[in-house]
């Protein structure tokens, strides 16, 4: 079905969608954390946009709820929270060197092409208005997902996390027209819970070993003397360390 036979609401969340998926985009390539910080809750805004259009498609009223607590958690609340995290912990004008950042864009649109062939059964079975945004909400997820593969910074990986399950929302509500009120705020909360939790979280990384980037916990050693070693007489003899 082509795009320009569709009603206008349901072009409008095409739109709305590629703008999400266009901010995935920007995380990847954006080296500092505050714009970070500021383009995910760009992207939670259009989330919830693309929320508000799907309840007026579907007269479904329960997806207001679900926008409202987007706006209220993605938006405001796990911003601000990583906002203050980083002014605490004195990164907001850190700047993560990026290798090879044109291969990772690459990358990602290999990652879109494989989001829209992985969702081609499924687009032409469904009935869905939404139907051509659920490679979309694959294509978020998987972006996510390279985010938090290839940033060295705690912080940004976390946001990969949350983009990881903002894809995985996105796609409950263009798929299945949005899950259970109960079970979204119950999803709703754990969110907050571990967006706390990665905070208190943060404090103990910086102040055990004075760094957030992982790089730096992969080479921690622990001094280990070396067992014992059976001498020619069957005695047990320390190795020399040297």
């Amino acid at each position: 079905m082509a795009i320009s036979t569709l009603g206008l609401y349901s072009q409008a969340i095409i739109l709305f969608a590629a703008l999400a998926l266009f901010t995935s985009f920007m995380m990847l390539a954006q080296a500092r954390m505050m714009p970070l910080i500021f383009t995910f809750a760009w992207q939670g805004l259009l989330l919830a946009v693309v929320s508000v259009l799907v309840a007026i498609v579907s007269k479904h009223p329960h997806l207001y709820v679900s926008a409202a607590l987007t706006v209220t958690l993605k938006v405001i609340v796990i911003p601000w929270l990583l906002y203050r995290l980083s002014v605490r912990l004195n990164m907001h004008y850190d700047a993560e060197v990026i290798k090879h950042p044109t291969l990772l864009l690459l990358g990602g649109v290999g990652l879109v092409i494989f989001s829209y062939y992985v969702a081609q059964s499924i687009v032409h079975l469904s009935g869905l208005a939404t139907r051509h945004t659920i490679a979309v909400s694959i294509a978020i997820e998987l972006l996510g997902m390279l985010l938090m593969s290839v940033r060295k910074s705690a912080v940004a990986q976390v946001i990969g996390f949350m983009s990881m399950e903002s894809g995985i929302f996105f796609a409950a509500v263009v798929s299945t027209y949005g899950m259970p009120l109960i079970v979204e705020l119950g999803v709703a909360f754990d969110v907050l819970v571990a967006s706390i939790l990665f905070g208190v979280f943060f404090f103990h990384l910086r102040d055990s070993f004075g760094s957030l980037n992982v790089v730096r916990f992969n080479r921690l050693s622990e001094a280990i003397e070396p067992p014992p070693l059976p001498d020619a007489a069957g005695e047990s003899t320390l190795r020399d360390p040297s």
